[in-house]
């Protein structure tokens, strides 16, 4: 996905969000605002990946607040608040007597709605029973583009790369179908910390590893994948898949900048930008196969 005129005012305010995380020092945050509009004036140009311009000024913001993880704590917290919630969603899942593809169906979907939640900042001041009700209301609706049926037949060697913290535990959901049917999976996280992203630390706080069959990583900090700081080991993966799952926005903004046998991208489209350049609507539950 190209850079859209309107990624620049998000990205800067997700500076100024991540600045507030790190630190009370005002003129600090006014630094690294005014370092952000730099790399924003060095990078930005029509045609530029997405990718590129978000992975320097969140780069260069790191930087300048002399904070390597500013959502540290973010990210245990949406991991505890998703902890909670994730029985009532494995219960919609496994509702009745469901075939094996339904159950796929319906795990894809409820992994697809946990992308639509910030579970950190809903822990603040969002009850279970609130957010039960809310799923649900989703989970009856569906998804708004379902190529899950094509999907399923397509799970014997799965490339899985996750998006945030929080809706990782539902990920899980699918984990367990892709295993229970006989397919593989390769888990794939980001190098290091990166806005609420999972990374290595995180699969082993919540022994993901037990729940796929090999772990690897996009090799960097990067937004989304960075293809030319990729380890060989992940490339190969990619290029020997049945099928890559690629969770949430800033996954697709990279991946699909390459072209793949098989992609299925799972995300709620969030924003205008994302949602247009998928021919698509905002607010939608996706669940898109590109070949």
């Amino acid at each position: 996905m190209k850079m859209d005129a309107r990624c620049t005012y998000c990205l800067l305010s997700r500076v100024h969000y991540e600045a507030q995380l790190s630190t009370n020092d005002t003129e600090l945050i006014h630094k690294t605002m005014l370092a952000g509009i730099d790399v924003l004036k060095e990078t930005y140009k029509p045609g530029v990946a997405a990718g590129v311009v978000s992975t320097a000024i969140h780069r260069k913001a790191y930087e300048m607040l002399n904070d390597e993880d500013p959502y540290f704590e973010l990210r245990q917290l949406s991991n505890r608040i998703a902890e909670k919630v994730y029985p009532y969603a494995h219960s919609l899942v496994h509702a009745g007597d469901p075939t094996d593809e339904e159950m796929f169906r319906r795990a894809v979907l409820a992994s697809v709605i946990g992308n639509f939640f910030d579970f950190g900042i809903m822990g603040f001041d969002v009850g279970e029973d609130v957010f039960d009700e809310t799923f649900a209301e989703i989970f009856r609706k569906g998804l708004d583009v379902d190529d899950t049926s094509e999907m399923f037949k397509m799970l014997d060697d799965v490339v899985y790369v996750v998006d945030n913290c929080g809706e990782i535990i539902l990920d899980t959901l699918v984990f367990d179908i892709i295993r229970k049917v006989g397919g593989k999976i390769t888990l794939v996280v980001r190098g290091a910390p990166m806005l609420t992203d999972v990374t290595m630390e995180n699969v082993r706080e919540l022994e993901l590893d037990k729940k796929v069959d090999r772990v690897l990583t996009t090799g960097s900090n990067a937004v989304g994948v960075c293809f030319e700081e990729a380890p060989a080991e992940f490339i190969d993966a990619l290029e020997n898949a049945s099928l890559i799952i690629s969770k949430g926005m800033a996954n697709y903004e990279t991946m699909s900048e390459r072209n793949f046998e098989a992609i299925a991208y799972l995300l709620r489209t969030k924003c205008e930008a994302v949602a247009e350049d998928m021919g698509l609507e905002m607010g939608y539950s996706i669940a898109k196969l590109v070949r």
